[in-house]
């Protein structure tokens, strides 16, 4: 699908405009800093950090807080006296929770591109969390380490308890980490309720667990870069992409494995900047950020039409059904997984 031609254009005069917040707030003016509150995967190329400062007359800091489950935790619990302007990097998983529990302040970009509403989070056309991108968590393989070892990765999640792959397996954990409880999703769209079973099973075949992704793919697995023993690790359909040597990948994703993650944007509730903020939020749809944020950060653009990197186009493949779970499920049972996923986990 081509670019459509109402794609959102950021300008000089949108980035600087001023006004008064909802409840009748001064907005911040021009020429002050804008404080974005973000998981630590967040990277945005410096040229475009400049772009956004030079044109909106804001500086812009960027304040991380782990992985995007521990961003969500920190947004709620300083809701009353938020610790920026804006968030980017709650998703899917986790947004439902931040809805309820007032963290966002109204806001939609004047201009939504094309495609941008299929992700729609809180049913009320995005007032609150306007998608940014989107990806999907899958088990990754190191193909290069199955071949040495002269053995086939395995393709299911009913593979994964298998003897055959006792001890290989690396996973974020579901409390902290947003990939993490996109893979607890995914067992409990394919198990029902004998999700906890299967649970057990994944632990009792060696599944270990850390606090989130960068531990568990930069760390301990064995195509992550360092000195990992494990060559099977929760990550994306896009990693692919990003472990080619010599003009092939030596890592696969899983595709029976997948769950669609989509990351959003919103105002703070409280904001200092909220011209800033709102500045922002708009920047991350433009189609220099969106074109961007594949080798920026793993992730697919929402802006349908947008151009992305060769490698992705050779080196990837995304799944044709991947597992999913209505966010209104998601909202009711947060809590109760997570209770019944701990008690499995730390037993």
């Amino acid at each position: 699908m081509a670019v459509p031609a109402a794609l959102l254009t950021i300008t000089a005069s949108t980035l600087t405009a001023c006004g008064s917040d909802a409840d009748g707030s001064a907005a911040s003016s021009k020429g002050s800093t804008v404080t974005l509150v973000t998981h630590d995967s967040f990277s945005l190329p410096d040229e475009l950090t400049a772009r956004f400062e030079k044109e909106s007359g804001y500086t812009l800091k960027v304040v991380a807080n782990g992985d995007a489950g521990q961003l969500t935790n920190k947004l709620v619990l300083t809701k009353d006296s938020p610790t920026g302007d804006v968030a980017f990097g709650v998703d899917n998983t986790f947004g439902s929770r931040a809805l309820d529990e007032g963290v966002f302040a109204d806001y939609t970009p004047a201009s939504v591109p094309e495609g941008v509403g299929d992700y729609d989070l809180s049913g009320d056309g995005g007032s609150k969390l306007t998608p940014i991108d989107t990806g999907n968590v899958c088990v990754n393989a190191d193909t290069d380490w199955f071949a040495d070892h002269d053995l086939t990765p395995p393709a299911t999640l009913d593979d994964l308890t298998k003897p055959a792959y006792r001890d290989l397996l690396v996973l974020p954990g579901a409390a902290t980490s947003s990939p993490g409880m996109a893979f607890l999703l995914t067992t409990i769209a394919a198990k029902g309720d004998d999700w906890p079973d299967y649970w057990k099973a994944l632990l009792a075949n060696g599944a270990e667990l850390t606090q989130g992704w960068s531990d568990a793919y930069e760390v301990d697995f064995t195509a992550g870069g360092g000195n990992g023993t494990r060559p099977l690790v929760l990550s994306y359909d896009s990693s692919p992409a990003f472990t080619v040597k010599d003009g092939r990948t030596t890592t696969e994703a899983l595709l029976d494995t997948c769950f669609t993650q989509v990351e959003y944007a919103g105002v703070l509730a409280g904001a200092k900047n909220v011209d800033g903020a709102r500045a922002l939020v708009d920047f991350l749809l433009t189609p220099e950020v969106q074109e961007a944020l594949p080798d920026a950060m793993y992730v697919y653009p929402v802006v349908a039409g947008t151009p992305l990197p060769a490698d992705w186009a050779s080196y990837t493949k995304r799944p044709t059904k991947p597992w999913s779970v209505d966010p209104a499920e998601i909202d009711r049972n947060r809590d109760s997984w997570l209770e019944r996923w701990t008690d499995i986990t730390t037993q």
